[in-house]
Parts: structure tokens; C-alpha cells; sequence
């Protein structure tokens, strides 16, 4: 039986797999997925027969009628629930903590993709508004493709 914690990570990472069809990390998403569950004797077989699930997941979740599309996501959110709390189940307590990681990291990749902001390596990602204000003869600048560089007023004595 899991704990509390566990069973409300199985839930989120269902949730995710319905929030993440259709946006630009589902493939890398259902890749990290399908290896999750790519564990045991066969697992080419068991990767491959979750990539179908998934691939059918999306596809009912993207034809799905504006009607009901409500009802096919949290449909698909109780079924990735069962299975994520079934793989969970099925393992022993330090491959449980490794799987609940990688559940964590899935849920994450999601929360970014949805949100719009991401960065590559060395970069940074800002999901608001960004004030930039040289102070004291700084330089003052945002990277948006070209780097633009000013000359800013020096703030006075009163001005600091």
C-alpha cells in the first residue's frame, strides 16, 4: 500500500500526462514515461506498449469535442493515476524513491511547458514582468536576440 504522498503523486503525474499532450514537451515527455515503465524482463515491450497508450492518450484528448473534452481529460488524468500507482506499487522501496523522483521531475517539465517560460542551459527563464534600472553609471541590459546597450543618465547624490 502507498503512503499518502505517493498517492497523490501518482494523481498529479496523471494529471500531466493529460496536460502535457499537445504541447512542445510531449515527446520528450512520453519518452521519460515510457521508461519509467520500461522496467522488468521485456522492457522494449513494456516502453512500446506505454508509448501507445500515451500516443492513444493524446489522440483522444486532442479529437475529444469541446462538449466533453473535460470528461476525456479527467478520464485520462484516472487512468494514468492507476497506472502510475500500479508501477509505484510494484516496486521496492529504493526504486519507489527513484520512481517518485522522476514522477516529480515529469510533473515539473509540465508546470514549465504550460507556463510558457523556459530556458536552455546557461540561460534564464522570467514568467513576469522584468524592470531593469542602472544605478550609480551600470550598465543595464536584456538579451533579447541583439543586446541593446544604453547610456544611462548617472543618478545624482539625491537620486541613489
Amino acid at each position: 500500500m502507498l503512503d499518502q504522498a505517493l498517492l497523490v503523486l501518482a494523481s498529479t503525474a496523471g494529471v500531466a500526462v493529460a496536460q502535457a499532450a499537445g504541447t512542445d514537451a510531449w515527446q520528450s515527455f512520453r519518452q521519460r514515461v515510457a521508461r519509467l515503465f520500461g522496467r522488468g524482463p521485456a522492457p522494449d515491450a513494456a516502453q512500446e506498449a506505454t508509448l501507445e497508450r500515451l500516443d492513444r492518450t493524446a489522440a483522444e484528448l486532442e479529437n475529444s469535442d469541446p462538449g466533453t473534452a473535460e470528461r476525456v481529460r479527467d478520464d485520462a488524468a484516472a487512468a494514468w493515476r492507476t497506472r502510475f500507482q500500479d508501477l509505484l506499487e510494484d516496486l521496492d522501496e529504493a526504486g519507489r524513491e527513484q520512481t517518485a523522483a522522476q514522477l516529480r521531475e515529469l510533473v515539473t517539465l509540465v508546470e514549465q511547458a504550460r507556463s510558457g517560460v523556459s530556458a536552455a542551459d546557461e540561460g534564464i527563464a522570467i514568467g513576469g514582468d522584468v524592470h531593469i534600472q542602472p544605478m550609480h553609471g551600470s550598465v543595464g541590459a536584456v538579451r533579447t536576440g541583439d543586446v541593446t546597450l544604453g547610456n544611462p543618465q548617472v543618478p545624482g547624490p539625491d537620486e541613489s
